[in-house]
């Protein structure tokens, strides 16, 4: 591994966030201040392809990157907040329900976050306390 592929990975895999391209860039040149961000994205590329990251992608928000113990997530709807949660291991239901053609999984499970339900719970409240005034 370079320096930048281990410090790269460090900062991943110690995270307790899931971190975007431009987060991990700004950490690693904290410590590097010649980096730069193509090189980031060459290096996490390169991670992830030989499995030692993985990328999380959810629709309409940007990548993020986590390390690979064995977990799955929880993303909510609203604020785009991914938490992690590990689940009874699917490997082998799916592994028998695609035979020799199953490589692996990544499970997302879409929910509202307890901030973004609370917020939603007092709009709720606000707007039937302000037709009641009406």
């Amino acid at each position: 591994m370079t320096t930048y592929e281990k410090e790269i990975y460090t900062v991943i895999t110690t995270s307790r966030e899931h971190l975007t391209v431009e987060q991990i860039y700004k950490l690693v040149k904290g410590k590097y201040p010649k980096v730069v961000l193509a090189t980031i994205y060459n290096n996490i590329n390169k991670l992830c392809e030989f499995g030692l990251i993985r990328k999380l992608s959810v629709e309409g928000m940007p990548d993020r990157y986590d390390h690979v113990r064995r977990h799955d997530h929880l993303v909510c709807r609203q604020c785009g907040k991914l938490a992690d949660i590990t689940f009874d291991d699917l490997t082998a239901p799916l592994r028998q329900a695609a035979g020799d053609t199953y490589l692996y999984y990544d499970l997302k499970v879409f929910y509202l976050c307890p901030d973004c339900r609370k917020a939603l719970n007092e709009s709720e409240t606000q707007t039937r306390h302000n037709m009641g005034h009406v």
